[in-house]
Order: C-alpha cells, then sequence, then structure tokens
C-alpha cells in the first residue's frame, strides 16, 4: 500500500476532544436523519458489510465484539441481531441514551451492553474481543495510530478489526463535486434540521483531514495487525477496511 501524503494533514482529530464530545451531545435528535441524507441511505447497506466481515467464519452466538465510537448504535444493534454478545462503546452519553432509547423501542433482549468510555483508553483487558467495529468514529480520535494500537490490544489473537471511515475521491472531477457537496450543502442541511451549522462544517472537514485509505491501511500495520485489506464504497468515498491481529 501507498499513501498519498498530499491527503494527510493531520494525524488526529482536528479539534480537542471535549469539543467533539460536546458537539456529538449536541446534535444527538437529527443525527439519524443526516446519516441517511448525507449517503442517500446507503450508510444501512454498508453497516450490513461491516457486520458480514466481522463476523466471517465465526460461530456467531459465542462471538465477543466491541462497536467503538458506537453513537446512536445502529452498528452493535446490527451486530446485536445476529446473536454475537455485543459492547457499545462511546464517550458521548447523549449518544448512548439514544440508543438505548431506540433499543428500548425495538424490544430487543438479550441487549447490548453500553459502555460510556474513552477509545484511546478502552476500559477492558488484553485479549478481550473476538472483533472490535469502527464506523465512521476513527477520525474523531485524538490520535489514529493511538486508537488503532488501542483496539490490537484488546482484540483477541486472530480478532478482526473492521472499520469504515470516509476516504479522499481518486477521480477530481468527482472529488470536486464532492467536496462542493460536504462542504457548501451539508453545513446548510445540517444547520436546518438540527440547529448546529458549526457541527456539519467540522464533519466534512473532519473527512477532508481523514488519511487516504492506503495510508490508514499502512497505520493499521503499524499498529500491530498482521493483514490488511479493504474496499471501496459510496462511489470511492468510503472505505471498509478489514484488519486481522496476528494469530498465536
Amino acid at each position: 500500500m501507498r499513501g498519498d501524503q498530499r491527503l494527510v494533514p493531520t494525524q488526529g482529530a482536528i479539534r480537542s476532544r471535549a469539543d467533539v464530545r460536546a458537539m456529538f451531545d449536541r446534535i444527538v435528535p437529527r443525527y439519524d436523519l443526516m446519516n441517511r441524507l448525507m449517503t442517500g441511505g446507503r450508510d444501512l447497506a454498508w453497516r450490513r458489510l461491516a457486520v458480514r466481515e466481522a463476523l466471517h467464519d465465526r460461530n456467531r452466538t459465542e462471538t465477543q465484539v466491541l462497536d467503538v465510537a458506537t453513537g446512536t448504535g445502529d452498528l452493535a444493534l446490527a451486530l446485536r441481531r445476529t446473536g454475537a454478545d455485543v459492547v457499545g462503546l462511546d464517550f458521548s452519553s447523549a449518544m448512548l441514551d439514544e440508543a438505548i432509547r431506540k433499543e428500548a423501542a425495538a424490544d430487543r433482549d438479550p441487549r447490548v451492553a453500553w459502555v460510556e468510555g474513552d477509545a484511546m483508553s478502552l476500559p477492558f483487558p488484553n485479549d478481550s474481543f473476538d472483533a472490535v467495529t469502527v464506523a465512521f468514529g476513527l477520525r474523531n480520535m485524538p490520535s489514529y495510530l493511538g486508537a488503532l494500537r488501542e483496539i490490537e490490544r484488546v482484540l483477541r489473537p486472530a480478532g478482526t478489526l473492521v472499520c469504515l471511515e470516509t476516504t479522499p475521491l481518486r477521480a477530481s472531477v468527482l472529488r470536486a463535486v464532492f467536496d462542493w457537496y460536504f462542504a457548501r450543502v451539508v453545513p446548510i442541511v445540517g444547520g436546518l434540521l438540527s440547529g448546529d451549522r458549526d457541527a456539519y462544517r467540522y464533519l466534512p472537514a473532519s473527512a477532508a483531514a481523514f488519511p487516504d485509505a492506503d495510508t490508514l491501511g499502512q497505520m493499521m500495520l503499524e499498529a500491530g495487525f498482521s493483514r490488511v485489506r479493504y474496499l471501496r464504497l459510496g462511489l470511492g468515498t468510503v472505505a471498509l477496511h478489514v484488519a486481522v491481529k496476528a494469530g498465536e
């Protein structure tokens, strides 16, 4: 893998942890709606693919999965519906409250274990999980490499990381169109629906500052994973990385 260094202006979130958490606490009421609008509803299909990759070739009723930066819980709940034992972790209490409300409305038992915690210092022992997932949350962490190392630590040998994230487009024409859409349209629509235009300025800016897919794959190898592959989705605007921790 070879990364384009022009696409890597930062190695961690472009705002402080406190600012990011406060922002996500504020936008909870319209968060899911904006996700559907920004992706044309494709984020649901991408999460289903992430579930399949996380649980590939595993006995699902015996698999323990951690969903980091779980937000309002869409991915954690999708994992739980397969029968896996799931923990959903986020540093935003308001996001977790919405995840719990969503789960209660679906009347599902047994439930996801919701944990308020810091992805940079996961409150779990080494080798705790068979799989770890993170969807559109890695770019909000203070150190991408530090977060990846924490995930590698809590994975069992031969455990799997599945990461969904934005990635810069390769085609210059398409990239210009998407840059315009995220820089101009998303803040306006997000501001109208949520009353918080600043939050929807941050989200496109954080995506623009995030490493390209090749570079992120290299970072996963540097964090201790033994194998990494990725698939581009959403016309090349999103990448799904699958990384495997070295086995015993």
